[in-house]
């Protein structure tokens, strides 16, 4: 299907023919197109942009995974469609794991997608043999590697479901949650939740991680601001905003 950039709604039917050309291809679950609508269903309510939340949270996103040990960024089908090469430069930029992760897990699925990463220049992905289990999962977002989310200190987590989320941050690891939906398990388990679609909050990480590279902020620095964040409260924020129907967004 062509659609024209004068398109009011260009860039949304684009993301939609990605996810489906990546269910077609075998990276996108079927559920997969269920969860990217839901999505989009809040992210209209926000205008379609960054809002004033999500900056704040893309920012101390940042701050924590300069300052982690062993980030590990989780990649599912969704998030290998829509934003691949930015899965890979911020991993090379901090830098951190690549971990597959997946509810409706094949060995195929996972081999697909980790070709794909391969492909926009990943040199290495996890995932493709698990060696570890997350405890308290059951189903197959369970399983993961010892050498990435095991050993993890921060992990991010676009597009991730509520029970997994819970999991590692009961093992006492600092999540960062990518979700457009501000009431979900997931961004209200998450130390840090990115209100925001994965495609822009993606390349606002890595801007944040060189701006605070380049004007040289010490830990000192960033750690004073994150333990000023309130996830909370800035989840209570956007809902605000949601509600008020913050005409200037738009």
């Amino acid at each position: 299907m062509h659609v024209p950039k004068s398109h009011p709604r260009y860039e949304s039917l684009k993301k939609r023919e990605k996810i489906i050309d990546g269910m077609k291809a075998g990276i996108v679950a079927e559920a997969g197109l269920i969860a990217h609508g839901r999505g989009e269903a809040f992210d209209y309510l926000i205008g379609e942009r960054t809002i004033p939340e999500a900056e704040l949270a893309e920012k101390i996103a940042a701050y924590h995974l300069i300052m982690a040990k062993h980030p590990v960024i989780s990649v599912n089908g969704n998030t290998a469609v829509l934003v691949p090469d930015e899965l890979v430069k911020l991993s090379e930029l901090l830098p951190a794991n690549l971990e597959i992760n997946l509810f409706y897990r094949s060995e195929k699925r996972v081999r697909i997608i980790a070709e794909l990463l391969i492909k926009h220049g990943a040199k290495k992905v996890l995932g493709e043999k698990p060696d570890a289990t997350i405890p308290g999962l059951e189903h197959k977002r369970g399983v993961c590697s010892e050498e990435g989310t095991m050993r993890a200190d921060v992990i991010l987590i676009p597009l991730e479901d509520g029970d997994r989320a819970m999991a590692l941050k009961k093992m006492g690891k600092t999540v960062i949650a990518i979700d457009l939906n501000p009431l979900s398990r997931t961004s209200k388990a998450a130390n840090i939740t990115i209100v925001d679609d994965v495609v822009r909050a993606m390349p606002r990480i890595i801007e944040d991680i060189k701006r605070a590279r380049e004007k040289g902020l010490g830990k000192e620095v960033m750690k004073g601001d994150i333990e000023a964040f309130d996830n909370s409260k800035n989840l209570i924020c956007t809902l605000k905003r949601i509600k008020n129907g913050d005409l200037s967004l738009y």
